[in-house]
């Protein structure tokens, strides 16, 4: 599983379909929850960010 997340199709993925759940989460939930929705996804957002900057090469999935 650790090989799968860690694969550049799959962080591109999680960065940009959580890049927009956040942008759009304020507008479609309102009050408390659409901003802790849009903190949350942004978290995870940067974080397979930070990932895919880091560069590291992808691991091949074997057998």
């Amino acid at each position: 599983m650790k090989a799968l997340l860690s694969s550049k199709p799959v962080l591109w993925f999680l960065f940009l379909f959580n890049l927009v759940v956040a942008v759009a989460a304020p507008f479609a939930v309102h009050g408390t929850q659409g901003v802790m929705t849009a903190v949350g996804m942004g978290v995870v957002s940067l974080g397979a960010g930070s990932a895919l900057l880091r560069g590291r090469p992808a691991r091949r999935v074997t057998g």
